[in-house]
């Protein structure tokens, strides 16, 4: 969690840092990230391609000189091979080593001329051999120097009891030194040379040992590249037995600077001969080597040949700083061609925002030409086209301004002749008491209170309770005319009576029912009625103006809504006898749909809705704002 926290955060950082920078910046800093993952792809397979194709060549040679070394040493297991088999089948051989009596001078006399100088030539004629030995298991037998000796001085050697248990057949042991059989009695020291051995048992009959055939090679002659003399510091060949040791030269070696480089070998050979499997890649002290390995199943042993890849990876180091750099020339050359681009491209953007600068500042835009197309150039056009409308905007907010400023001192003006009014009308209300006409004293409270309400200067808004008591007062006026008096029915619960709506706003509604919903004339209809409700939904308050008249058809109520919601002035024709004249009423209801779209937007606005000879309502939609401070809709937070 942590770490992704720390991520997030890095990311931010960057993001703001970056976001900061010039578009010329970024732009440039794109098309080196464009460029350099592309590159950077394409050098990566590259390297990886040339260190294969190195590593493959290296493994491919060095494979090959095991091959040759490998088909050398089956000739000289071949050679070792045909010279136990001679002396193991030579019948006077046998018929000597097994001789349990001692033989008199003519038998030794006659074994000498004949099977001894065989044995001999068996040796001479193969001079890659270093000895050819047999060994008798009988006391009597008469030891001829250096071919011939009793068993009893080699029967404890480690080499010799591999060698009985193999129960007559070819056994392979690898030795470290070449020893004599007479050296402890002669005080001969054995020579340091590591030599293989081929040992075969002899038996007469079956089941019955008699002797030991031992066939001897250096292993420098046995096999020459594991010990050659000259000097090769990027490849050593190994030859390692079923015991695991290993046998190499000594100069010019990689194991006194790699300590672990035997085990590894011989881990590595031990596992190839359980599981058939073979890495090929071995790294100590910093260096890399490779390991090729070849069975040699013969003499259940194998050949290792380590090659040193420090020549390798120069050459692919080298190779890798040549992709490097030229990458890095790539790049840097498209940056400043880029950069000599952008500055080229961009410089009617910074005169763009030069200009955006100055009009920020406050001085006077006087304009920008751009020449040619583009993005650029219509962007100046936009840019001068919106400083244009801003212009027109700003004069008729100034003249909006002092048109209402005159306003405000024209209704200041008029409160202070109304003043005037409301004492007339007081004087009047108390003759009308005086004379007990309750009637007239309450018509005149009801229109004191609408020229109050009229003359009152307090902004666009007012509360629901207000305009409410303003249509009050109007209908208690207008009820002296008529013989049946219109009722109003209010269904509003108290808390929608705090409500924000424009002042003015319901009052030519209800005016427009009173006018028009019932037919003039002598008879007048008994029950009038006017309903006013409240609903609230989405956040949205709906309030219906809805009276009992005499409605509309159809036709004059498609031509009413079409009057209302059209942009340009109406022209309503509407009146008729007995059809419910309307075209004073449509310009009021037209003139409160545009107040209402003007100060809310174009969501809000109001709807006629009517059915011939019943009834006729006005819907109307506006946001749910509480003037005394709380708003449920955010486009109308800050009205009131």
């Amino acid at each position: 969690m942590r770490l992704g926290k720390r991520t997030a955060i890095t990311w931010h950082s960057f993001s703001y840092w970056w976001g900061r920078r010039s578009l010329q910046s970024r732009l440039i800093g794109a098309y080196v990230f464009i460029i350099l993952g592309p590159c950077l792809m394409v050098s990566y397979y590259s390297y990886r391609a040339i260190n294969n194709t190195y590593v493959r060549d290296a493994v491919e040679k060095n494979s090959y000189l095991l091959e040759m070394e490998k088909l050398h040493i089956l000739n000289q297991i071949e050679a070792m091979e045909r010279a136990a088999q001679m002396a193991f089948e030579d019948k006077d051989v046998k018929s000597y080593l097994a001789n349990e009596r001692e033989p008199d001078v003519g038998e030794l006399v006659d074994f000498n001329t004949n099977a001894y100088i065989n044995l001999m030539r068996i040796q001479f004629n193969n001079p890659n051999i270093e000895h050819l030995r047999l060994y008798s298991q009988s006391p009597s037998v008469h030891e001829i120097w250096p071919m011939i000796y009793r068993e009893e001085r080699v029967i404890s050697e480690p080499w010799f009891q591999k060698g009985m248990r193999g129960k007559g057949q070819e056994v392979w042991a690898f030795q470290n030194t070449d020893s004599e059989p007479m050296q402890s009695y002669i005080g001969l020291t054995p020579k340091n040379t590591p030599k293989i051995s081929l040992l075969r048992e002899m038996s007469i009959p079956a089941g019955h040992h008699i002797g030991m055939v031992q066939v001897d090679m250096l292993l420098e002659r046995f096999t020459p590249k594991t010990y050659t003399k000259v000097q090769d510091s990027q490849s050593q060949m190994f030859l390692v037995d079923d015991e695991m040791q290993l046998f190499t030269r000594t100069d010019h070696s990689f194991l006194p600077g790699n300590p672990n480089m035997t085990k590894a070998i011989a881990d590595r050979t031990r596992k190839y001969q359980e599981t058939g499997e073979w890495d090929i890649h071995y790294e100590e002290n910093g260096k890399n080597y490779l390991l090729i390995n070849t069975p040699l199943d013969l003499i259940h042993a194998s050949l290792v040949n380590v090659v040193s890849m420090e020549g390798v990876m120069s050459d692919i180091s080298h190779t890798r700083n040549l992709i490097i750099g030229a990458n890095i020339g790539f790049i840097v050359l498209v940056t400043v061609i880029a950069n000599v681009l952008n500055a080229f491209i961009l410089k009617n953007l910074r005169r763009l925002t030069e200009a955006m600068k100055k009009v920020r500042r406050g001085e006077a835009y006087s304009g920008i030409t751009i020449r040619g197309g583009g993005e650029v150039g219509e962007l100046a056009h936009h840019f001068s086209k919106l400083m244009n409308t801003i212009n027109t905007l700003v004069a008729q907010a100034v003249q909006k301004q002092a048109l209402s400023k005159e306003a405000e001192l024209r209704t200041l003006h008029n409160q202070i002749d109304a003043h005037f009014l409301y004492n007339t009308l007081e004087n009047i209300k108390m003759l009308a008491e005086i004379e007990n006409q309750r009637t007239i004293s309450d018509a005149l409270t009801s229109l004191g209170g609408m020229m109050r309400y009229n003359f009152k200067w307090c902004g666009e808004y007012v509360k629901l309770r207000d305009e409410i008591r303003h249509i009050e007062n109007y209908i208690d006026v207008m009820n002296i005319r008529f013989e049946h008096p219109i009722e109003l029915v209010l269904n509003i619960a108290p808390a929608y009576l705090e409500l924000e709506v424009l002042k003015m706003s319901l009052q030519p509604i209800v005016e427009n029912s009173v006018k028009h919903a019932w037919p003039g004339g002598d008879t007048e209809t008994a029950s009038r009625k006017i309903h006013i409700e409240v609903e609230e939904a989405a956040s949205d308050i709906f309030i219906s103006i809805r009276d009992n008249g005499i409605g509309l058809t159809p036709e004059r109520l498609a031509s009413l809504n079409n009057a209302i919601f059209n942009t340009k002035e109406p022209d309503i024709e509407l009146a008729g006898p007995g059809k419910g004249s309307r075209q004073a009423g449509g310009i009021g209801l037209r003139n409160v749909y545009q107040r209402l779209q003007l100060f809310y937007g174009e969501s809000y606005g109001l709807e006629v809705q009517s059915k011939t000879g019943e009834w006729t309502m006005v819907s109307m939609c506006l946001p749910k704002v509480l003037l005394t401070g709380e708003n449920n809709d955010d486009e109308a937070s800050n009205r009131g």
